[in-house]
């Protein structure tokens, strides 16, 4: 098959690119560059044999080129809660980059009669419905202290509510969401909804809006400032982690296979993708977690509360489980340890990707 990634040279979309390569696919895409660090991955895949096209995909002509598509996979996105009120890019330029930019790959599928797979987010979920849920502290970080309807010691499901706000980056997903799975009923094109959890894992990029397990591992082992921002200043604030890795194998299943489930029901088009309840770590542990592999830091306490910021996000990803027979399998150890090595390799990353 012939896959087409937008944000090819990104840390998400490079790792797939990569990944379909060694499976034996035909992989194209392109990339604007946007992110700080991403042209370092640019001699990576081309060199596996992808074929790269320096684009937007906020531009239609960019996209003009390519042919023979089976299937798109749109992995090119501003990440960033933050974006558009931060000052680092206005509101119109996040929704056209995230937004925009997916109807034109949509466009792009209705041409070739081409499947996507759309990279969604957690924070399609309600901010205020997240910080209502009870939690209670356990060894350092927040628990959920009682389940509800959807919600529950495995996480967060695809039911829980969605209503705003999310921010404009949640909505901007939320938004391509919908218009996706519009696009697919209408043309008659399969599509995938992924809603991912935090990726993590060597080279990705450290900021702590995008990758705060990469930021945090990386900034300890260069004895970088670090803060427990809000929630009293105690760092036991939760989010889970996975593996650009894992997320490719649920990808393989989802471009391999007709649309039915094992039982003969149609699929669900949109699922939760995270490393649920067993990566779930706070900063408070991460922060253990890095003393004992990098010897003793300091984090300071700011109980100044920071927009959009959330006591506790993990993903239940049973469904995924269920329809897809899909299970990550590379375990919060395994990703910190990765980024621990990468840190040691690379301490330029954080000045290279902090833009």
């Amino acid at each position: 098959m012939k896959i087409f990634i937008s944000g090819v040279c990104g840390f998400v979309g490079s790792e797939l690119a990569l990944g379909l390569r060694e499976a034996g696919h035909e992989v194209c895409g392109c990339d604007n560059f946007s992110r700080p660090g991403s042209e370092l991955n640019k001699p990576r895949i081309e060199s596996a044999g992808v074929d790269f096209s320096h684009g937007d995909v906020r531009r239609e002509e960019a996209l003009e080129r390519f042919r023979g598509i089976d299937w798109v996979i749109d992995a090119a996105a501003n990440p960033s809660v933050l974006a558009g009120v931060d000052g680092r890019t206005s509101s119109r330029e996040l929704l056209e980059h995230n937004l925009w930019g997916t109807v034109n790959l949509l466009e792009l599928c209705k041409r070739e009669s081409a499947g996507m797979v759309l990279l969604s987010t957690s924070r399609v979920y309600s901010i205020g419905a997240l910080c209502s849920l009870p939690v209670k502290v356990s060894d350092g970080a927040f628990v959920l202290d009682e389940r509800g309807d959807a919600a529950g010691p495995r996480g967060v499901t695809e039911e829980f509510s969605t209503d705003a706000p999310v921010s404009l980056y949640g909505a901007s997903k939320l938004a391509s969401e919908q218009i996706a799975l519009e696009y697919g009923s209408t043309f008659g094109f399969p599509v995938w909804v992924n809603r991912c959890g935090v990726m993590s894992g060597a080279g990705q990029f450290g900021r702590p809006d995008q990758g705060i397990f990469s930021f945090w591992i990386h900034s300890w082992a260069r004895r970088a400032p670090l803060k427990y921002i809000g929630f009293g200043g105690t760092g036991h604030q939760v989010r889970d982690c996975l593996h650009p890795r894992d997320l490719l194998g649920l990808v393989v299943l989802q471009i391999g296979r007709a649309g039915a489930s094992r039982d003969g029901r149609a699929k669900p088009r949109v699922v939760n993708v995270g490393g649920g309840a067993d990566s779930a770590m706070s900063l408070r542990q991460l922060s253990e977690w890095c003393e004992k592999e990098f010897g003793p830091g300091t984090v300071a306490a700011d109980l100044t509360p920071r927009p959009f910021d959330l006591p506790w996000v993990v993903l239940d990803a049973s469904k995924a489980e269920d329809v897809w027979g899909w299970r990550p399998g590379i375990s919060t150890a395994r990703i910190c340890a990765e980024i621990a090595e990468h840190a040691r390799e690379h301490p330029e990353w954080l000045r290279i990707s902090a833009g």
